[in-house]
């Protein structure tokens, strides 16, 4: 019995032996390479991706020396120091009183790197008018590493265009493209100087056409796009997969002032009428049709019985206008303008500033719930309208540009409700505000008035002037500050 358990036992232990080690045996098998299960990857599939892979990097090779390194410096007058603390008897007593806000204004270099494009063999470049405005000196380097000193031949900044000729021939160009045949889903390519590194190159997808109420210019139909677009890329390609210049690269939207998949480009069929206009007239000049417009809300439309909400309504007719000529009235619905539809205010805004003065063009409207059209031969926009530009302030706010703040900006910078202001879209170097306000900031009160638009704005300044500084409340960064700014 004793034997015959020893037995049992020892046949249970060596196949117990023999299970375990088949274990390892298979475990081991597994991972060893030459076994290993690898993913497949059909041929076909390769193939397609490297073939997209060659295509844009051969696009690519043919279109970066077209693009161009922009540097930029200015001298930039120093204000002192501005706050009234500095003349405190306890500050004096530590650090006396040598050092006080009336000491001499110091010059001060700011430099600026940026991007443009080659468009013409003997030198011209297409850039943005924020990259090169009040520079001094203008340093173009191309992809060859030759250096040019830069000339500015003429600016816009409605549009954000600058156009900028070096001393050179025969230099590599961009063809534009007619951005109006750019699809939403497109492959585009984004090639600039962000960050100063030099050609940098990022790729998306066109995300959205006619984009406006961005609030970066007076003239907007950005394209947007997902490709990377970091600070240094303004003025630099939006490239099509045909090696086209479809658009200028300008701005990006982020909170954090890093790339975060929203860029915007302004068109090449706009960049191309402002940078010819630059060119041939020295001006940019932009048609008139003599109408103030507005969206058509949800209850517009209902009253006025419109299918949709697209168009725009005439809210005035200018006397002696075009529009008045050809019979627009107040109430009108504006859906149609030279043959293309017109979907909102910023569209025919658009339309109308690119056409040619002396142009005659079709109109399309709806007056009280019949559809008809006219005649309008297009003017030139008269000079007094040309040089307004919304929002700009004089006294102690000279050189901050404001401007309404939008649906679309409250949707993009997540405003709360209670903010109720405008915002600052620019601000001067060198002006009293240069050190205290910025672009993205929120004019809520001016001297204790409180700001709904640019009109109170405007109304609120008027009578801030003659006073020591302006007091201002400002909503930044979540949260809303006071700010003094002074007179001089």
């Amino acid at each position: 019995m004793n034997l015959r358990y020893k037995v049992m036992v020892g046949i249970t232990f060596v196949m117990i032996g023999m299970i375990l080690g088949l274990a390892i045996s298979s475990n081991f098998n597994l991972q060893t390479p030459g076994n290993s299960q690898e993913p497949k990857i059909s041929q076909e599939a390769i193939d397609i991706l490297s073939r997209s892979s060659r295509a844009l990097a051969e696009v690519t090779a043919a279109v970066k020396p077209a693009v161009v390194n922009i540097s930029t410096s200015k001298t930039i007058k120093s204000q002192g120091a501005p706050h009234p603390f500095f003349n405190d008897p306890f500050f004096k007593r530590f650090f006396g009183d040598d050092f006080s806000p009336t000491q001499k204004p110091k010059d001060r270099k700011q430099s600026n790197l940026g991007s443009g494009v080659i468009v013409d063999k003997n030198g011209y470049i297409l850039t943005n008018n924020h990259v090169i405005k009040d520079a001094d000196d203008i340093r173009i380097r191309l992809s060859d590493k030759r250096e040019f000193k830069g000339k500015v031949i003429g600016t816009d900044p409605k549009s954000d265009i600058a156009v900028v000729k070096i001393d050179a021939q025969n230099l590599p160009v961009l063809r534009l493209a007619d951005s109006d045949r750019l699809q939403v889903g497109e492959t585009v390519i984004a090639i600039g100087n962000p960050f100063g590194l030099n050609a940098t190159v990022t790729s998306g997808i066109v995300s959205a056409v006619g984009r406006s109420n961005v609030g970066i210019s007076d003239y907007e139909d950005f394209i947007q796009t997902d490709a990377a677009i970091n600070p240094g890329n303004s003025g630099g390609a939006l490239i099509s997969v045909r090696g086209e210049l479809v658009g200028v690269n300008t701005a990006i939207f982020s909170t954090s002032g890093g790339y975060q998949g929203v860029g915007f480009a302004i068109p090449s069929n706009l960049a191309k009428s402002v940078m010819d206009s630059l060119i041939t007239k020295g001006k940019v000049v932009r048609g008139w049709l003599g109408v103030s417009i507005q969206p058509v809300s949800g209850d517009i439309a209902k009253q006025f019985n419109l299918k949709d909400e697209k168009g725009a309504l005439v809210g005035d007719v200018t006397d002696g206008s075009p529009a008045e000529k050809a019979g627009l009235q107040r109430g009108d619905v504006i859906t149609d303008f030279d043959g293309k539809e017109v979907a909102d205010p910023s569209s025919l805004r658009n339309a109308v500033a690119s056409t040619a003065p002396g142009k005659d063009v079709v109109v399309k409207y709806i007056r009280d719930g019949k559809a008809q059209s006219t005649t309008v031969r297009i003017a030139e926009l008269p000079s007094d309208l040309q040089a307004r530009s919304t929002g700009k302030s004089t006294g102690g706010l000279k050189g901050v540009t404001v401007q309404n703040i939008t649906p679309e900006i409250r949707r993009s910078l997540d405003l709360p409700k209670r903010v109720q202001g405008v915002i600052v879209t620019d601000v001067e170097d060198g002006t009293p505000a240069d050190d205290v306000l910025a672009r993205g900031d929120i004019i809520m009160q001016v001297n204790r008035l409180d700001i709904r638009n640019t009109k109170d704005y405007e109304t609120a300044v008027t009578k801030s002037k003659g006073k020591q500084g302006t007091l201002l409340v400002v909503y930044r960064n979540g949260s809303s500050v006071f700010l003094m700014v002074p007179d001089k």
